[in-house]
């Protein structure tokens, strides 16, 4: 009865418009009450919650997004990108998604970067001749490598949840499969834009000069350097790491770029101080349906009852991929991940996987569901960008989709995809 009241009790409270956060705080508390482990266990796992020093960082990230989408970043790597690729049919397109990548190695926030590369790009690729629905289809796919690509705030929560797996290895895990995912999208981008003579009029817009490019963007393309480069060499911690990036991002956009004002400073602190606040009030808020399931023995028995359907692991991961992919179209990384990895770690242990490689497989089904109609958080922001409706980019998604997809098979195949370059890195 007291595990029905938990599950049940969150579903109700979601389905009526809860926010995610006071949703699991109620249910936790609701059990908690039924099961009289003791209301003085609910400050405790609040504080206990968010009393980790990895997530420390996840306010810095969220404030060097701010930092470099308003210095002016992202139109510098999309002028040095199309100078790099040249101008062809579909070649702006490929551009979207390579400058979406580098600044997934800036925020790490994917909703985040689909705004910010949804208001650089949407206009240009309009006037390229793309039509709407495939920009904002386009953005809200490449926006979805974010998670994956270092640094990650998902990967960061995974990493406070899941101890065995530490923030240094999780962040190069992710990265090569990060990469490939969003290589993948530039298959069928090329594919769609020649088969339906997308982006005509590039061929009519002067190339950008290569060097001077290179010369403007080359303080945004050396800051994932910094942030990575200073984890693998010692010098900080990614917790440090995440300070680094927001002191160098302010010298950027401050000294080098001069496009940041002190108003600018303000309202950048502010923005990023409301996103923390909501994404660590969850966090928070999710300890207490955490401790409440975990300290009743509800997750080890609904991990029980779905290994017991199947001896298979591969019918196990099949199960998990369309769960995840499912819930990733309503939730966020950090809300999937605080909702459904009690569940899934016993489910981990019981067949022995590793957990870096878990990590990086739940996020890039994550990352699929973000950008998987109806409901897409993703595309919900490109489209709202973009000024179109979700329907509108089902044409378009659908081979997006399949190539991200493939990459996940790829992953379970072969897990050095993911486990690689931690081992080779020593972590």
């Amino acid at each position: 009865m007291i595990a029905a009241a938990l599950f049940i009790g969150f579903a109700l409270l979601f389905v009526a418009g809860t926010s995610i956060g006071v949703a699991l705080g109620l249910a936790g508390c609701l059990a908690i009450w039924l099961g009289d482990l003791g209301l003085l266990s609910v400050p405790t796992s609040v504080y206990t919650g968010i009393a980790k020093y990895p997530l420390l960082a996840v306010p810095m990230f969220v404030l060097v997004g701010a930092i470099f989408d308003r210095s002016g970043v992202a139109m510098r790597l999309v002028n040095f990108t199309t100078a790099l690729i040249g101008r062809r049919p579909g070649s702006l397109a490929a551009v979207t998604v390579i400058v979406s990548m580098f600044l997934g190695g800036i925020s790490g926030s994917g909703p985040a970067n689909a705004a910010a590369v949804g208001g650089a790009m949407i206009g240009a690729l309009s006037r390229a001749g793309y039509p709407r629905a495939f920009s904002a289809s386009i953005i809200g796919a490449a926006a979805a490598t974010d998670i994956l690509i270092p640094p990650s705030i998902a990967l960061i929560i995974y990493s406070v949840l899941v101890p065995q797996a530490s923030v240094p290895a999780l962040f190069a895990a992710g990265m090569i499969p990060g990469i490939l995912a969003g290589v993948a999208l530039l298959i069928p981008i090329f594919w769609m834009s020649k088969k339906h003579g997308f982006g005509q009029a590039e061929k009519d817009l002067p190339r950008p000069p290569f060097w001077r490019s290179l010369r403007e963007a080359v303080w945004g393309l050396l800051a994932p350097v910094l942030i990575l480069g200073g984890m693998r060499a010692g010098w900080f911690t990614p917790t440090e790491a995440a300070v680094m990036a927001v002191v160098y991002g302010l010298f950027v956009g401050l000294v080098i770029y001069r496009s940041i004002t002190l108003r600018d400073i303000y309202e950048m602190f502010v923005e990023a101080a409301e996103i923390s606040g909501i994404i660590l009030i969850v966090v928070a808020l999710a300890a207490i349906f955490a401790w409440a399931g975990s300290t009743l023995g509800v997750f080890e028995r609904a991990a029980a009852a779905i290994v017991a359907t199947t001896d298979s692991e591969y019918a196990i991961l099949a199960l998990l991929i369309v769960m995840l992919i499912v819930v990733g179209m309503f939730l966020d990384g950090v809300s999937t991940f605080l909702i459904l990895l009690p569940i899934l770690t016993p489910i981990a242990n019981r067949f022995g996987w590793d957990p870096v490689w878990f990590g990086i497989l739940l996020t890039l089904k994550i990352a699929i569901g973000q950008f998987t109609p109806p409901m897409a958080v993703n595309l919900m922001v490109s489209c709202r960008i973009a000024g179109v409706p979700i329907e509108a980019t089902l044409r378009w998604v659908f081979p997006l989709i399949g190539a991200m997809f493939a990459v996940l098979i790829g992953l379970v195949v072969f897990p050095q995809m993911a486990l690689w370059l931690p081992r080779a890195l020593g972590y």
